[in-house]
């Protein structure tokens, strides 16, 4: 019998980071019976992992988590790759190419804290713990009284953080809670009209070398076509907007039959000021519904609303 060669997995090395390599490699091993045993998962340790005392903008924005990652799979050391796709940044660098987007988990926030239901009812002056400046710009949008803080760590963690009383309230994403399956029973879930998502919230994608054509086989077979137009129309909203980490930018396309529709918000990072937008187009057009949605936010906020704070 001719051995069947390993395929090799890198990913970051949190519970759910892990959570999202098995479930790729068991989706792979369904699709292919043979790689099976064949699989190897290897944990890959990143900047943005390494540093946990300062907030992301602060050490150069959220490419530092697929950074050390990219550079295994140029350099050979693994195969494929699997993220969080609120993770990586618009431009891939040269050389790699997204080869699967897994089907989108649910994309909303999540509420959790022992002393309300909503974020209406926390106390004028409570502290909300966020790593996102996204959710905190947000959250200042409808709630200027709170106080947000910077609340870095992975699910565990800021659970943990949050259960010793550092902070009243924090917010996680529900995808990644029930990738987990871990769900606080203070756990509320916002709706997408209080708290509109990260651009490609819920997604994994897996991305391979654009010329390894034994890996794009594999993955082409785990592609979700709804989940990569979504995808896929969000982030060209977010590359005409050049969003980082200093830049609370919110975005989600859903799709209703052949029509996609993105909404997407910008905001100031203390609440003070937001513009929002929505695209439609056919969903074989979703990077144009995407583009031009970013084009309408840029002009409706003019040209200094992005600008570096100095």
């Amino acid at each position: 019998m001719t051995a069947i060669p390993s395929l090799r997995i890198g990913t970051r090395g949190s519970p759910l980071a892990l959570a999202q390599a098995e479930e790729t490699r068991l989706r792979l091993e369904t699709a292919f019976p043979e790689l099976a045993g064949a699989i190897h998962i290897e944990v890959i340790h990143t900047t943005g992992d390494q540093i946990q005392d300062r907030p992301l903008a602060a050490i150069g924005g959220k490419g530092l988590f697929t950074k050390e990652i990219d550079e295994a799979q140029l350099e050979g050391r693994v195969d494929i790759a699997v993220h969080s796709m609120k993770d990586v940044p618009t431009l891939l660098p040269d050389g790699l190419t997204l080869g699967a987007l897994l089907p989108r988990e649910d994309v909303r926030d999540v509420l959790i804290s022992s002393k309300c239901r909503s974020l209406a009812d926390l106390p004028a002056g409570a502290v909300v713990g966020s790593a996102s400046l996204r959710r905190a710009a947000q959250i200042l949008r409808r709630r200027p009284d709170l106080s947000v803080v910077s609340f870095r760590g992975n699910v565990q963690t800021r659970l943990r953080k949050l259960a010793e009383g550092q902070v009243d309230a924090t917010l996680l994403a529900m995808a990644g809670l029930n990738r987990l399956g871990v769900m606080p029973v203070e756990a509320v879930p916002l709706s997408i009209e209080e708290m509109l998502p990260a651009v490609a919230q819920g997604a994994i994608g897996i991305s391979c070398r654009a010329g390894d054509e034994r890996a794009l086989t594999y993955l082409a077979a785990l592609d979700d076509e709804p989940t990569r137009c979504r995808v896929t129309a969000e982030r060209a909203f977010l590359a005409v907007l050049d969003g980082s980490c200093r830049t609370p930018i919110a975005g989600l396309a859903m799709i209703d039959g052949e029509r996609l529709t993105l909404t997407g918000m910008i905001l100031r990072p203390d609440g003070s000021q937001a513009y929002d937008v929505v695209a439609s187009g056919h969903f074989a057009e979703a990077e144009a519904v995407g583009y031009r949605g970013g084009q309408s936010l840029l002009e409706l906020s003019g040209p200094d609303f992005l600008a570096p704070v100095s």
